[in-house]
């Protein structure tokens, strides 16, 4: 399995990587890492617009799910049944949301890898394929500004406040309504409260341990999926309207 990851997904984006480099020797590394995430996310796009596409689909008919749990708490089965009832008329897989992510998971950890391990200005010549070669030099000052081989601040935090905007427009507004006031539903609304809090921190505290790298990696991606969400919730408004 490991060797498949490495044949079939971190090699391939390694090589792109420092392609990049050879077809555009002006650009510094930060300039490398934006585009290789961006191409990447580029070509994730159609997968994650389903995932997105059903998360606001499921966002919408909240209520009504709250409402059946609520109506038929005492009955499991007809609980069920109205709810997939639900699922049907609206035209809302929930499952499928689940599906995409998972298939973009390994791609996105690679990614992330790369960049964790990429070890700027070194290269891994080992796993370069042969019409692939190593730059001469790497410039690991971003923009002229940030050293992305060392700790930055200012990339930490900018990591940790779009991770917070991210999951702040990913994350479902609490519900109004009344019936939602279940131990269940309170629990789920305080749990992803304190993780829109939370992970920003955590997010913070690793991108400046570990370097820039992973800080500008992180930013992108945030960036890119605030974008995505932006778009596809458009679209969805101008299709229903």
């Amino acid at each position: 399995m490991t060797a498949f990851y490495h044949l079939a997904i971190h090699d391939p984006l390694y090589n792109g990587l420092i392609g990049i480099f050879n077809l555009l020797p002006w650009a510094d590394a930060g300039v490398a890492i934006i585009l290789l995430t961006c191409i990447v996310r580029l070509v994730l796009f159609p997968l994650s617009r389903k995932a997105v596409h059903t998360q606001i689909k499921m966002q919408e008919i909240n209520p009504a799910l709250v409402a059946i749990k609520e109506k038929y708490k005492n009955d499991s089965q007809e609980q069920a049944r109205k709810t997939l009832e639900l699922y049907k008329e609206k035209g809302v897989n929930p499952f499928s949301g689940v599906l995409v992510l998972i298939i973009q998971l390994p791609i996105i950890f690679a990614l992330y890898r790369i960049f964790l391990y990429a070890g700027f200005p070194n290269v891994d010549k080992s796993i370069l394929y042969s019409f692939v070669h190593a730059p001469e030099h790497i410039n690991t000052v971003f923009l002229g500004l940030v050293n992305l081989s060392q700790k930055s601040v200012a990339l930490a935090i900018l990591a940790a406040v779009s991770t917070f905007f991210q999951l702040k427009l990913a994350t479902p507004k609490p519900s109004s309504n009344k019936t939602d006031e279940s131990f269940g539903g309170n629990l789920a609304q305080s749990m992803q409260t304190q993780m829109k809090y939370f992970f920003p921190i955590l997010v913070f505290f690793i991108s400046y341990k570990i370097s820039g790298v992973i800080a500008l990696y992180w930013l992108t991606s945030n960036l890119f999926t605030i974008g995505q969400e932006i778009v596809v919730r458009k679209k969805l408004a101008t299709t229903s309207a």
